[in-house]
């Protein structure tokens, strides 16, 4: 079925026949890039130097170049050691902003009734504050390592394991629904990345925001240009 361009930068294709918010029960987000405008890891390498060789990573994997998540942040990870606690303040204070649209679209979602999970390859350092301005319910992230106040390169092995990878974020997407005694179709998933994509399959919608080639080609909404609220759009209240 060919998309559609319901206006200028909203792109649908392939819609289910629930197009009322109040239909899911629970809407999964990414974190970096899609509910915030920044790269997280990027930015923090930025603080030792290091932006370039950790980006050029960032956007291989994002792309669907490197398919192996877990090495590719392994090797990213690596480049961060000596990293401070200060520096990661300074990027969380002074780079990190919601992106447009990010308040007034969970506002309505939790409005009609919906939970919201923030499922994320980034930092829970990060993610935490992220919950704390939006209200989030769920969150699973990765959690730096950190000894002596600097970042030590590797990650904190958390209950469900050492990284969220697109196949963590599907099994969390299907662990909360299950946890809330709803059907994958019930759920809503948005993200920019190709670690997206396992997620955005499992759901019933799938909503890709200013994202990579692959991921708006696959993706029931597609929406590249403005706010995330432009859902709103597609999903009335």
């Amino acid at each position: 079925m060919p998309s559609t361009e319901l206006s200028p930068g909203l792109v649908v294709q392939n819609l289910p026949a629930s197009l009322r918010l109040s239909d899911y029960k629970l809407i999964a987000f990414d974190m970096d890039s899609t509910l915030i405008n920044i790269e997280c890891i990027d930015e923090i390498a930025d603080a030792v130097g290091r932006k370039a060789q950790v980006a050029a990573i960032t956007e291989a994997a994002m792309r669907g170049e490197i398919t192996d998540f877990k090495d590719s942040l392994r090797r990213r990870l690596a480049l961060l050691q000596g990293v401070t606690e200060a520096d990661l303040h300074a990027v969380k204070t002074e780079r990190l902003r919601l992106n447009p649209g990010a308040a007034a679209l969970v506002a309505a979602c939790k409005q009609s009734g919906l939970k919201v999970l923030l499922v994320s390859g980034g930092f829970t350092y990060f993610a935490s504050h992220v919950c704390e301005l939006l209200g989030i319910d769920f969150m699973r992230s990765n959690a730096l390592q950190i000894e002596n106040g600097a970042l030590t390169g590797a990650l904190v092995q958390q209950a469900w394991g050492d990284i969220c990878d697109g196949a963590e974020k599907r099994r969390t997407l299907l662990e909360v629904a299950s946890l809330m005694n709803i059907r994958p179709d019930q759920c809503i998933a948005m993200g920019d990345g190709a670690n997206d994509l396992p997620m955005m399959g499992a759901a019933g919608l799938s909503v890709a925001y200013h994202a990579k080639p692959a991921v708006r080609e696959q993706a029931q909404v597609a929406i590249n240009e403005g706010g995330l609220d432009r859902l709103l759009e597609v999903l009335k209240a």
